[in-house]
């Protein structure tokens, strides 16, 4: 497995995997109109190219195969966010997940944060996942996006 920061060079790749995995990871949470949406507004290669100017750092995970995750990350004020993490179908429940996290979690504290913040869809399966390693619901949030609302919880985990 071998992890690395993404560069720009990478920004089609990253927008090739998310096309791959929102659908399976979406298809019964959220309407195939927003999944659309979200990927054309969040993953194409202009945006992901605006979030990595912005700050965002991308994390891009190689197996022998190829690239079969990716994770956005940067600090934000009071917390370090993890903005995104997905992985293949094929590379879930083998513990990547988790070892992508504690990466992230790595860079966290190198940075002096003591929490770790993430969102996610209160329908999404993800949530018991998050809670087993230990992340806490902080707030219950309703975020307005375009045409669309972002159910979400806001977890976070101390470092």
């Amino acid at each position: 497995m071998i992890f690395e920061t993404a560069t720009v060079n990478d920004l089609p790749t990253i927008h090739k995997l998310a096309h791959e995995i929102w659908w399976p990871t979406y298809s019964e949470v959220i309407s195939a109109e927003q999944i659309s949406f979200m990927l054309e507004n969040m993953y194409s290669e202009e945006a992901l190219l605006q979030q990595m100017n912005e700050g965002m750092q991308f994390l891009l995970v190689n197996d022998e195969d190829g690239p079969i995750a990716f994770a956005g990350h940067c600090a934000e004020e009071s917390a370090y966010k993890l903005h995104k993490i997905y992985l293949l179908p094929r590379a879930q429940g083998k513990g990547l997940g988790k070892k992508i996290i504690d990466h992230v979690a790595d860079i966290a504290r190198a940075n002096y944060f003591q929490c770790l913040e993430l969102n996610v869809n209160r329908n999404n399966p993800a949530f018991e996942f998050y809670k087993k390693l230990g992340f806490e619901v902080y707030q219950t949030v309703d975020i307005p996006y375009y045409e669309f609302v972002l159910n979400d919880y806001v977890m976070r985990k101390a470092l």
